[in-house]
Parts: structure tokens; C-alpha cells; sequence
């Protein structure tokens, strides 16, 4: 399937489908537990059902902390490459979102959205995304 902006999000079944709503049902049934029930037991599951949902929130954070990271990378590394000379000094003015949402820009155009982000700093990934006209696909996600 193509990718573009209209489908490029990304969903992970495990974690979106099974590990978080279970871990919200869980822990909402803990609460009710501990409000009908209150006892040592049930405050002991409420805190584990606590525990659990952080855990799930946590790796999930740290994996696309992970992923973000290396996608920096790998765009400086490729605006090093195809960037003009005169814009390569102002790599380093691009934030983390920007470079992120950049990289779905076909090395054709992305000069021109680069220009476009260093006069306008402001903006949002999603209006860098909705400019990109060559998308690049990144199938790779987490």
C-alpha cells in the first residue's frame, strides 16, 4: 500500500488493542473493588493495576522517545546530504518535530519545505506533512 498523508498513522495491536485498553479496564476495576470492597486485598490491587499502567505507558514512551531519536538522526544525516550548501549551517535550527515530520519529504522537495520551516518556525508537523507532495513512506515505525 502507498503511504501518504491520509493513512500514514500507524497502529501497534499489541499495545493499542490489548495491553492498554486492558490495562484501563483493570485498573478501573480496581478502583471499583477498593470503593465496594475496601479492604488491604483490593488497595493492594489498586496498586498493582497502578503499577501495571505505568509500566505499559512507560515502554511505550521509551520506545518512541527511541524511535524519534533515530529519526533526528537519520534526517540531519540526510539534510547534510542534500541540503545546499548555504542551507546545511541551519540544520541545527530545526526542532525535533520538525525534522520528524520532514522525513516523510521526497529529497526532490525537501529543500523547499526546509526554506519554508526556517521562515516559519511555527509550524505544526501536521501542516509540514500536509505540504509533502512525494511522500516517502516509513513502514519501519513502532
Amino acid at each position: 500500500m502507498t503511504q501518504s498523508f491520509a493513512n500514514h498513522t500507524q497502529y501497534n495491536p499489541l499495545y493499542h488493542f490489548v495491553a492498554q485498553p486492558l490495562g484501563i479496564i483493570f485498573f478501573v476495576w480496581s478502583i471499583q473493588r477498593v470503593i465496594r470492597h475496601p479492604s488491604v486485598d483490593t488497595a493492594y490491587m489498586l496498586v498493582g493495576s497502578m503499577a501495571l499502567a505505568a509500566a505499559i505507558g512507560v515502554a511505550r514512551t521509551q520506545v518512541l522517545r527511541t524511535q524519534d531519536r533515530l529519526i533526528r538522526l537519520e534526517e540531519r544525516l540526510r539534510l547534510a546530504r542534500v541540503l545546499p550548501a548555504e542551507l546545511q549551517p541551519r540544520i541545527g535550527e530545526l526542532r525535533p518535530w520538525h525534522l520528524i515530520a520532514l522525513r516523510f519529504a521526497s529529497d526532490e522537495e525537501v529543500t523547499e519545505l526546509v526554506r519554508a520551516v526556517l521562515a516559519n518556525p511555527a509550524l505544526k508537523p501536521k501542516e509540514i506533512k500536509q505540504q509533502v507532495r512525494q511522500w516517502r513512506a516509513d513502514h519501519f515505525r513502532a
